[in-house]
């Protein structure tokens, strides 16, 4: 699977954010461990904010902090605020036939499923499982 860039930000912010939910984190010092744009990075932030993931704090030692609930968050409702997941069109256009449409119904079948499974697994993994697993491949 192949995130957009927004996405992916948007994972840095709440992560980062999430594993220190009692500090204010500048824009620059994400930005920075992530070597990204910090002006790029303000935008999805802003966004998180407007979704009320996390909250803007602003003047010396503001930042984002973030309010939402990280047992109960969960990775495709961050992804979706940037972008669907497993939205490919499967079908095959009602005028088709014979062979190639055979076979690109079942493909379509096929990747509907897969499209399921991901939007099913990306929605049982909370925000908390995933801080747990960076803790845990974190080298010793």
């Amino acid at each position: 699977m192949k995130l957009q860039k927004n996405t992916l930000y948007a994972l840095y912010g709440i992560l980062d954010s999430a594993s220190r939910p009692d500090e204010q984190m500048p824009t620059g010092e994400i930005a920075k461990t992530y070597g990204v744009s910090p002006h790029h990075l303000a935008k999805v932030l802003r966004a998180l904010v407007r979704a009320g993931l996390v909250e803007s704090v602003r003047g010396v030692g503001g930042g984002y902090r973030f309010t939402g609930n990280a047992r109960r968050l969960t990775l495709l409702e961050v992804i979706e605020l940037f972008e669907r997941v497993g939205a490919g069109d499967h079908g095959v256009p009602a005028r088709r036939r014979g062979r190639r449409a055979e076979v690109e119904r079942a493909l379509g079948t096929v990747f509907a499923e897969i499209d399921e499974m991901s939007r099913a697994t990306l929605r049982s993994i909370s925000i908390a499982t995933m801080l747990k697993l960076i803790e845990r491949q974190r080298p010793a």
